[in-house]
């Protein structure tokens, strides 16, 4: 029951009622599986290429860069640095005072290592008086961990990941996100020499990091030798989405509604505020050391050139429907490029007569297009590339959750599990149409493709609902392009171990 107070509240974070009762009703009805024929691979769907179609659309991008164009790298970067940390906030609220799990040990035998560890020092000697060593001597374990993750020290477990310091080169250390920058100049710089960044933040961080980008963004302006336009936004209040009780009505604090934040998916709305034609997409803790950049580069810029070369394709295609000349031969090229490149399917149209065709042909060129660099399954947790079935039964490449997938159905099973590739977020974007006019993007989210959990608030129960994720449901309807990457290109940092991994270590 929504009452008047309740559409007020509504009302002031710019949500439609008509939004509020479709979330309802997901929650009582739940979200559908999404059918699956195969899980992707090189054998369909993903593309291996060649040393000399690699140079092809490394040369399609460098070529694209001297044009008059916008690029964006776009980086997610709300999160907070805390599930990074929850080994050692363990360690805090442990009745012992030693290292005692493999990972405190490790954490510990490694903490000389950590970028972090000269400000953490400081830090250390300041508040207690001890340098780490001293600490680590007189087994003061717990302060060193308290001086890294609370207030009375450096606060990593609540700062935001994109400003944990990551790694240590001779003249310094660098955050995620100024590693970030660092990536920007050397695969999207256009021939102006500028560099567009931005990062989607929390408000709570937004002050971190325009003085982190107000002391730093000159020092790597000068070292790279192009000029910055670094931009922040903040997840919209209206993505939020409503929190909802055990019998699917809207959960109540203080008679007040309880709204959370939708999940990575209400991104969608950051990115179609973007006047940009070209969007590299990547998450913040994904970065290396300078040393190993250079096949992130290379690979980067393959991806990239393999989207504007089939933009180009798909762009004379559509400006050759308008101009009304092709032949019948022509429909049929365009027909196996939709089904054998982009790898869609569409039982129906040997049904479908010429002008029934063209349309069809149209409406699925004429969507925005997006490059996904995908890598050898390595048991790393993650989404993957799968051959699904749409609304409109035809068959395109998606990427898809296991939450997406019936497991319990013994075939959808086997197709999941002979997954070869899985999603280390890694995408490039076309964003406007043959015209050059925009995309409106949430117009090509499929909205049965959210998620529904169970979390708790104040000691109560409630089922929290995300949006369909930005590279899962929120990019449905896109035309997609899925192009094998090597792992070497995939090193996140999902705990502060992680740091200590050789892929994160000797920043020169």
């Amino acid at each position: 029951m929504i009452t008047q107070s309740d559409l007020q509240q509504i009302r002031e974070k710019k949500i439609t009622p008509k939004r509020i009762e479709e979330q309802l009703e997901a929650f009582r009805k739940g979200f559908p599986y999404l059918p699956i024929v195969a899980s992707a691979s090189v054998e369909k769907g993903i593309q291996l290429f060649s040393e000399g179609e690699q140079k092809t659309y490394l040369d399609a991008w460098e070529a694209y860069l001297q044009q008059d164009r916008v690029i964006v790298k776009f980086v997610p970067a709300s999160g907070a640095a805390s599930r990074m940390f929850k080994d050692l906030f363990e360690f805090l609220s442990a009745e012992y005072t030693v290292p005692t799990t493999s990972f405190e040990q490790v954490f510990f035998d490694g903490i000389h290592k950590f970028a972090f560890y000269e400000l953490l020092n400081r830090h250390c000697a300041h508040n207690e008086g001890k340098t780490i060593d001293e600490l680590l001597a007189s087994g003061q374990y717990k302060a060193i961990v308290e001086n890294l993750l609370l207030k009375k020290g450096m606060n990593y477990g609540q700062m935001a990941k994109g400003l944990i310091q990551f790694h240590t080169y001779s003249d310094g250390v660098r955050t995620a996100m100024e590693e970030h920058w660092v990536e920007g100049a050397l695969y999207a710089c256009n021939k102006a020499r500028q560099v567009n960044l931005h990062f989607t933040i929390s408000e709570e961080h937004a002050m971190f990091f325009a003085v982190l980008a107000d002391i730093k963004e000159e020092d790597y302006a000068q070292k790279f030798g192009v000029h910055y336009e670094i931009d922040f936004s903040l997840q919209k209040s209206s993505t939020d989405t409503l929190a909802a009780d055990a019998g699917n009505e809207p959960f109540r604090e203080a008679g007040r509604l309880v709204f959370r934040p939708g999940g990575h998916g209400a991104l969608i709305e950051n990115l179609n505020d973007l006047s940009a034609d070209v969007v590299f997409i990547k998450n913040i803790d994904n970065v290396v050391p300078d040393r190993l950049k250079p096949l992130t580069v290379r690979y980067k810029k393959l991806i990239a050139g393999v989207l504007v070369a089939y933009q180009k394709q798909i762009f004379d295609y559509l400006h050759l429907i308008d101009a009304g000349t092709y032949t019948h031969e022509q429909l049929l090229e365009m027909l196996y490029f939709l089904q054998n490149e982009l790898c869609i399917k569409n039982p129906n149209t040997k049904n479908l007569e010429d002008v029934e065709l063209v349309l069809y042909i149209k409406s699925k060129l004429n969507r925005p297009l997006r490059v996904c660099g995908m890598v050898r399954n390595a048991g790393e947790p993650g989404g993957g590339p799968f051959l699904a079935v749409n609304p409109d039964n035809t068959v395109s490449l998606q990427i898809l959750e296991s939450s997406q997938i019936d497991l319990k159905n013994p075939e959808m099973k086997t197709l999941f599990e002979k997954g070869t590739h899985f999603n280390p977020v890694d995408l490039v974007c076309a964003l406007k149409n043959y015209k050059g006019e925009k995309f409106h993007l949430p117009g090509y989210v499929d909205k049965n493709t959210g998620f529904i959990s169970s979390k708790s608030k104040n000691g109560k129960e409630l089922k929290a609902l995300e949006l369909p994720g930005l590279w899962n449901g929120a990019m449905s309807d896109w035309n997609t392009v899925f192009v094998e990457v090597p792992i070497e290109t995939f090193n996140p940092v999902k705990t502060v171990n992680d740091l200590l991994r050789p892929q994160h270590q000797e920043g020169d």
